[in-house]
């Protein structure tokens, strides 16, 4: 995001987005007061917003500051706008009442500003409720099956997993830890490891939106020092899961690593694998989507032990947000 306009619509509020000359970010709604124009469509004027469709001017506090014709600019003229935190490479909004916006409820994401790791981001638009997503990445299993021959192996799917629910924290987690596994291209590619392998996932979810897969792999029998792992190589998958509409979602996504730092082929390779995997992510869900919207309400799902997770997300949105 930079000096141009940028519109984004966020749990069904339109915003437009960009940076002051000083590079802080803005957020306001995307919408004139006057006839509802949307500001996104109009042109930075120093650090304010001039309409594109009657000129009407608005600050960077949402303030209308000009209106056309006449000189008193009326009280109620101005339009809402939103508390922004830029940290660890991405930009975090406040949605909702204002007056409870806590910057220190933002997700820790530091290893994207991190010299002792590496990272490659991207997004994509997903067609589909949130709330697919967010089972997706709470249910592992699913990599032996949709994701085969890229991140996926048989043993994912057979290895039984632990569940936590931390209240105080506001935090759902799940783990699995593998040993003597198949190493998937995904790692093979990018650790230069063959098979055996010892393959941990440890997933982190702070609800309503961040997610983060911790990954450790490592040559079997590789050991943990006493002093922390020293072993193995690591990466942490992270999911910024940004709800557009109802049934639409932004998806923002980084993976960041602990080793080959300056080796652009290892970017690449990752960059370019993940990019598969959320791909046939998007290609299975939207079509879930079509599924879900068709069938008449109350329509009955059946849950088993791999939903541990993702049952344990859904009761803790449903607590923070009844």
């Amino acid at each position: 995001m930079g000096r141009k306009l940028l519109s984004r619509t966020i749990c069904g509020e339109p915003i437009v987005f960009y940076r002051s000359r000083d590079g802080r970010p803005v957020a306001l709604a995307d919408r004139c007061v006057h006839r509802r124009y949307p500001l996104s469509l109009g042109r930075l004027q120093d650090d304010s917003i001039e309409c594109g469709y009657h000129g009407f001017v608005f600050d960077c506090s949402g303030a209308c500051t000009f209106v056309p014709g006449q000189d008193r600019v009326p009280r109620t003229a101005r339009v809402p706008s939103y508390q922004v935190v830029e940290r660890d490479k991405w930009i975090w909004i406040w949605i909702g009442d204002q007056s409870e916006a806590d910057p220190a409820l933002v997700p820790d994401a530091h290893w994207l500003d991190d010299p002792e790791w590496a990272s490659v981001e991207d997004m994509a638009y997903s067609p589909f409720r949130y709330g697919l997503l967010m089972d997706n990445l709470m249910d592992l299993s699913h990599e032996t099956y949709l994701h085969a021959g890229l991140i996926g192996t048989p043993e994912i799917a057979r290895t039984p997993f632990t569940t936590h629910v931390d209240d105080a924290r506001n935090r759902v987690t799940f783990s699995r830890h593998m040993e003597a596994v198949a190493c998937p291209p995904f790692y093979e590619k990018t650790t230069g490891y063959t098979t055996p392998i010892d393959r941990w996932q440890d997933v982190a979810f702070q609800p309503p939106a961040f997610w983060v897969n911790n990954v450790r792999v490592a040559p079997q029998g590789t050991p943990v020092g006493p002093n922390g792992d020293e072993g193995g190589a690591h990466v942490k998958i992270l999911h910024g899961l940004t709800p557009e509409t109802e049934n639409s979602t932004w998806d923002f996504w980084a993976v960041v690593r602990d080793f080959a730092l300056d080796d652009d082929s290892v970017s690449q390779a990752l960059l370019t694998m993940n990019q598969e995997v959320v791909q046939q992510d998007l290609d299975a869900l939207t079509v879930l989507e079509q599924v879900v919207a068709s069938e008449p309400p109350g329509t009955q799902e059946l849950s088993v032990e791999i939903d541990a997770g993702g049952l344990a997300a859904r009761a803790m949105l449903r607590k923070i947000n009844p």
